[in-house]
């Protein structure tokens, strides 16, 4: 029998077991997908497009139209990318393999700033690299710029940041960015940068793109979507853009992979870029839901975490409690009925776990109140 390709035995599948629903008497702590519904006028505008027989082949990168809206919606953050550079995806996940398998040779070096959301790990390995974890600082979860650093090597190709983050929900400053760009310059690297959740920033200050930033635009490739921002995560829509040689690669890589995105989706998308009062209420809805987490957790014993900054996820450390991450998470399904994401399962996230707060407010406050009462019996 033909021997299939071993790496994929290198490969974990991440929080995958821990994001099935529970029982219906479980308060879930854990999976990251906004508790809204998408936005009626980017359903309307999908049904539109079934209906006037948006159904065939079209073109690769996306519509023009949609291509435009995308580089419009950039141009926010002061990302000068150009529409022929701008590539729709079948989700963001897919966009970070495109960004890997363009820039990676075998045996190149990823820097991940870890505990890293652990498909990054999967998906260095499928496309041939290395990833190198370096740990962030324990206190903030912002990036140890020493450490990134000490891990450059000549193998090393590229840096891949999340900012807003998953899990830590830190949100880097210009500072650390403009530091990062510049071991990136030193040491030409690319910087891949996941800006998934963008639209959700809280604090003091917003998403900064390694793009905007002095040596930064000829070797950043920026990927994001519609999933977080616009509830739209069953809807598989990404994109990506980068220095035109780049995206010449990504666009072949498309066709030969995925052909393009379906096509009644296009003009969805493209509407949905435009609302700005539902990404406004769910980001407001967040951020309040965000204060009340850390609020509660303040009053569970044992449990230690910073203010989250974005997304929707509070990094909590379990280890005053006496109980390693694993075993917290089987006791607290177990005996409190609250689901939570152990941290080991991603490189130097042992002895925390991740909590999503995308969930309504009453469930949150519930939530606590059981974890608070176990740990105090």
């Amino acid at each position: 029998m033909p021997r299939r390709n071993t790496v994929y035995d290198d490969v974990g599948r991440g929080f995958a077991a821990f994001l099935a629903p529970p029982p219906p008497d479980v308060i879930r702590f854990t999976v990251g997908q906004p508790d809204f519904e998408t936005p009626a006028k980017a359903v309307e505008a999908a049904v539109a497009g079934l209906r006037s027989g948006a159904h065939g082949y079209t073109r690769s990168q996306g519509s023009e139209s949609l291509c435009e809206a995308v580089a419009n919606h950039l141009r926010g953050y002061g990302i000068g990318a150009a529409p022929a550079d701008i590539v729709v995806t079948p989700g963001c996940k897919q966009a970070v393999l495109y960004a890997l398998m363009t820039t990676l040779a075998p045996g190149d070096e990823v820097v991940l700033l870890s505990p890293a959301w652990p498909s990054y790990d999967g998906m260095v390995r499928i496309a041939g690299g290395v990833p190198v974890h370096v740990p962030v600082r324990r206190d903030n979860y912002h990036p140890d710029l020493d450490a990134i650093r000490a891990a450059i090597t000549s193998r090393t190709k590229a840096i891949l940041l999340n900012s807003p983050n998953n899990p830590t929900g830190a949100v880097y400053t210009p500072t650390e960015v403009q530091a990062i760009v510049e071991m990136a310059v030193t040491s030409d690297l690319w910087i891949l940068d996941d800006m998934i959740y963008a639209p959700l920033v809280y604090g003091e200050h917003l998403y900064t793109s390694p793009a905007t930033l002095p040596g930064g635009a000829e070797r950043t490739v920026t990927i994001g979507g519609w999933s977080k921002g616009w509830a739209m995560t069953g809807w598989r829509l990404g994109w990506i853009t980068a220095p035109s040689e780049l995206m010449a690669a990504v666009k072949t890589l498309q066709t030969s992979a995925a052909t393009h995105v379906p096509t009644f989706l296009m003009p969805a998308a493209e509407l949905a870029l435009g609302l700005e009062d539902e990404v406004r209420a769910m980001r407001e809805s967040f951020d309040a839901r965000r204060v009340q987490m850390h609020a509660g957790l303040q009053t569970v014993p044992g449990l230690i975490t910073p203010l989250p900054e974005g997304a929707f996820y509070a990094l909590v450390d379990v280890t005053g409690t006496g109980m390693d991450d694993v075993t917290f998470t089987k006791r607290a399904l177990e005996e409190a009925r609250v689901a939570v994401i152990p941290g080991s399962l991603m490189q130097w996230g042992e002895g925390l776990i991740r909590m999503s707060y995308a969930t309504a407010a009453p469930e949150i406050d519930e939530g606590l109140r059981r974890m608070r009462i176990w740990l105090e019996g």
